[in-house]
C-alpha cells in the first residue's frame, strides 16, 4: 500500500442483511475495506450488487446488521460529510444543460462553499488530474462516453474524498476506454490514497486494479481475498463465472 494511504477511511460492514417481500437479498454480509484499499465487488447481474452499494452509501437501511465509517454509522448524516463520501455513479450523472466546468462544481456552488474565483481553480485542477484540462466550457453532449466518466470522477473530487464508490465505471464503454478508466481509478489511489470500493461486473477491470475482490452470488459472498486467492478458489459456481467466454465455433457457411 502506498505511504499516503492514511487519507483514506476504513469501511466495516458487519452480517448486512436484506430481504424484499420475504425474499432474502442480502444474506448475512461481512467484510472491512482497508484504508486506501481499493476494494472491487464483483458479480453476475441479479447477484446484489446494486442494493449493497445503496446500503453502503446510506440509500437503503438494512433489516440487519450495520455500516461503519471509521465506527461511525453510515447513515448517520454527520458520518458522510465528516468524512467526505463520494459516488460517481454508472452513467456518469451529469446535467445536460451546464458546462463541464459548472457540472464538476456544482456541489461547491450549491453550498456556497468557495468564492467563485476558486471554485474555478478547484474545478480546473481536478478536471487536470483526470486529463480533461481544457474541457470547462464543452457540454456533455460534446463528450464520448470515457470523458464523461471522467468529468464525473472529477466532480467527486472536488470534495477532497476519503472514501469513493463506483457503480460500474466501465460500462458501456468499449475496452480501450475502459482500461484507461481502470488506470485512472489506480493512478487517483496512488496519488491521493482515497479508499475506493468499485461495484462492477468487469472482470478483468476487476483483476487489473483490486487490492482485495469479493464476489457476490445470490446476496453471499462464493470469495473473499487477493485476485490470485478469487482465481484459486475452487467454488464450481464462482469458476463458471471467471471462466465464462464467448469463443463459439461458427456454423460453416454454406456455398
Amino acid at each position: 500500500m502506498n505511504a499516503t494511504a492514511s487519507q483514506g477511511v476504513r469501511l466495516e460492514v458487519r452480517q448486512l442483511a436484506k430481504s424484499y417481500n420475504g425474499q432474502p437479498v442480502l444474506q448475512d454480509l461481512t467484510f472491512t475495506v482497508e484504508r486506501g484499499e481499493i476494494f472491487v465487488i464483483m458479480g453476475p447481474s441479479g447477484s446484489g450488487k446494486t442494493v449493497l452499494l445503496k446500503h453502503l452509501i446510506g440509500l437503503e437501511t438494512p433489516d440487519r446488521g450495520e455500516i461503519l465509517i471509521e465506527g461511525q454509522p453510515v447513515h448517520s448524516p454527520e458520518t458522510m460529510n465528516r468524512h467526505r463520501v463520494a459516488m460517481v455513479f454508472q452513467s456518469g450523472a451529469l446535467l445536460n444543460s451546464l458546462t463541464v466546468a459548472e457540472n464538476v462544481g456544482l456541489y461547491l456552488t450549491e453550498h456556497r462553499l468557495l468564492p467563485p474565483a476558486e471554485i474555478r481553480r478547484v474545478v480546473a485542477e481536478k478536471l487536470a488530474l483526470v486529463g480533461l484540462q481544457g474541457t470547462e466550457d464543452r457540454l456533455p453532449a460534446e463528450l464520448s462516453g470515457g470523458m464523461k466518466k471522467r468529468v464525473a470522477i472529477a466532480r467527486a473530487l472536488v470534495i477532497e474524498p476519503q472514501l469513493i464508490f463506483y457503480d460500474e465505471p466501465t460500462s458501456e464503454l468499449d475496452p480501450l476506454i475502459a482500461v484507461t478508466i481502470g488506470q485512472e481509478i489506480l493512478r487517483l489511489n496512488r496519488r491521493m490514497g482515497v479508499t475506493s470500493v468499485v461495484v462492477t461486473h468487469d472482470r478483468d477491470l476487476a483483476f487489473g486494479i483490486a487490492h482485495r475482490i469479493a464476489v457476490l452470488h445470490a446476496g453471499r459472498f462464493l470469495a473473499l481475498g487477493t485476485p490470485a486467492e478469487v482465481r484459486a478458489h475452487p467454488d464450481p459456481v464462482l469458476q463458471q463465472f471467471l471462466q465464462a467466454d464467448f469463443r463459439f465455433e461458427p456454423e460453416p457457411v454454406a456455398p
